[in-house]
């Protein structure tokens, strides 16, 4: 039986299986697979697992990440800033890269050990969506589609319970959304996040910081642009340009990404 090796990364305490398929190692890993090597009790245990494979001309790697069931997303922040310390550890890129993912292609910058700036996809609106009990959300896509909940405290909130219910809301069929809980303290966010595909609150999520960091600029108009966010595994910067046109662009999210172990699997 094949062996395959694996390295697990962490940003933030959002943790990933990446794994190098340059070699084409990994080209018959089905869903099914992947989704026992995410599990925590009978895999290796992961928020989702990354293939880094050959380059298009132009780029340095691609870069393919599937959530923990076993299907595939758009784009992970987190996900990306750890594959690009992978990179760098193999001595694939310099201090700076371009890369390909399934939204497009991405730079990253290698600040320095273990601490990645990665730009993501541009914000091209918010959406104010009512939802029950005169509750009001925050729809923008920032990779992935997220929803926005402003608080006054995260320590009470019943992610899991709550994350859920809005995750699978109708308006948001078929593909559903990830939910986030945002507490503002000025330019300081407190943050968690319900993940579609993990189907559980997750240590941290790139893309829902940045959702969460652009919301809050959208509806409070304060002219920041860099907000520091807190998940519950660490910290993560998010910063971008406002534009007139209600658009946000140049968006960055910068923060840990710390390789945990490396090993083999069959």
């Amino acid at each position: 039986m094949d062996v395959m090796k694996f390295q697990k990364w962490q940003g933030a305490g959002n943790d990933f299986i990446v794994l190098d398929n340059r070699n084409h190692q990994a080209d018959g890993l089905d869903s099914q697979k992947i989704n026992r090597l995410c599990d925590r009790h009978f895999g290796i245990g992961a928020d989702g697992l990354i293939l880094m494979s050959e380059p298009d001309a132009g780029y340095d790697f691609n870069m393919l990440f599937f959530n923990p069931d076993g299907f595939p997303a758009e784009m992970c922040g987190n996900g990306g800033r750890c594959i690009t310390a992978m990179a760098y550890e193999l001595g694939m890129i310099g201090r700076t890269s371009l890369f390909l993912a399934s939204d497009g292609p991405h730079e990253a910058k290698v600040v320095h050990s273990g601490w990645i700036r990665l730009k993501m996809k541009e914000c091209e609106r918010v959406d104010k969506v009512e939802l029950v009990e005169k509750v009001e959300g925050y729809f923008l896509n920032t990779g992935v589609p997220h929803l926005v909940l402003f608080v006054d405290s995260i320590e009470g909130i019943d992610v899991e319970q709550v994350g859920r219910k809005y995750r699978y809301d109708a308006r948001f069929a078929p593909n559903g959304t990830n939910v986030n809980f945002v507490q503002v303290l000025g330019n300081n966010l407190k943050v968690r996040t319900y993940e579609r595909g993990v189907e559980r609150e997750t240590l941290a999520c790139g893309t829902g910081n940045i959702a969460a960091a652009i919301a809050a600029e959208w509806l409070y108009n304060s002219g920041l642009a860099e907000y520091e966010c807190q998940a519950l595994g660490g910290n993560l910067k998010v910063s971008f340009k406002r534009q007139l046109s209600g658009s946000f662009t140049d968006v960055w999210l910068a923060g840990p990404a710390v390789k945990v172990y490396e090993g083999n699997f069959l």
